[in-house]
């Protein structure tokens, strides 16, 4: 390296991640901070756990109880959609893990483009799920509760496999929601240069929420397009 790039560097002064990071106030120290934060995410998974199992306990008895609804309701999807997503997805997974090592690392140039990957993952996702899947059965009457108004039903208990479906996948999309917001936040904070060796805890918490969100949707997947 020559010595006009070493006088650049030192010129510009050390990257906002470097060792004059400081921890919160009500931390004893950087690493007193790290594991807090890791646990309070890992805590606020377990949350989501629970709250997608719920969800699944509620497929579950509706199966049991209308096996004939479900089978038909499930036809009426389009199973390549739903694999496309689930592409996009596990693709999203990469890019969001490889943006914490990219963190880790101090490779700031990777560090944007996985997170941008990621967050154009969520854009991709969502418009699949809602200009190709919700709309058209919104404009076929495919709806839940009182607002069913399918005409070729083969069970009159499909309104209740339409309600799973709607339920399961709108909190889900609804997740992915957060999820980018939560990108677009990382962002806009690794163009400032906030993160990397010293400082990656926001990346790789983030990252954890998005593996549940694919993780989610990996089971929902062949609950929902695969029962035939």
């Amino acid at each position: 390296m020559s010595s006009l790039n070493i006088d650049q560097r030192i010129a510009a002064g050390p990257p906002a991640y470097a060792d004059t990071y400081k921890a919160a106030e009500h931390f004893r120290d950087k690493d007193h901070e790290f594991d807090s934060v890791k646990f309070g995410v890992w805590l606020f998974l377990a949350t989501e756990v629970l709250l997608f199992s719920g969800l699944f306990c509620y497929y579950g008895i509706m199966r049991l109880m209308y096996p004939e609804a479900f089978i038909h309701g499930s036809s009426l999807l389009d199973w390549r959609w739903g694999l496309i997503n689930t592409v996009v997805l596990l693709c999203s997974s990469f890019t969001a893990a490889a943006a914490v090592r990219d963190a880790q690392l101090g490779r700031q140039f990777w560090l944007k483009v996985n997170l941008l990957i990621t967050l154009l993952a969520g854009v991709a996702f969502l418009i699949i799920k809602f200009v190709f899947e919700y709309y058209p059965k919104w404009a076929e009457g495919k709806l839940p509760g009182e607002f069913y108004s399918y005409p070729n039903w083969v069970s009159p208990n499909e309104v209740h496999w339409w309600g799973v479906y709607w339920s399961a996948t709108g909190v889900h999309a609804s997740h992915v929601v957060v999820g980018m917001g939560l990108y677009i936040w990382l962002l806009i904070r690794a163009f400032k240069g906030h993160f990397g060796p010293k400082h990656y805890s926001a990346c790789e918490g983030v990252a954890l929420y998005w593996h549940i969100v694919d993780i989610v949707w990996i089971f929902l997947f062949p609950m929902l397009y695969l029962i035939h």
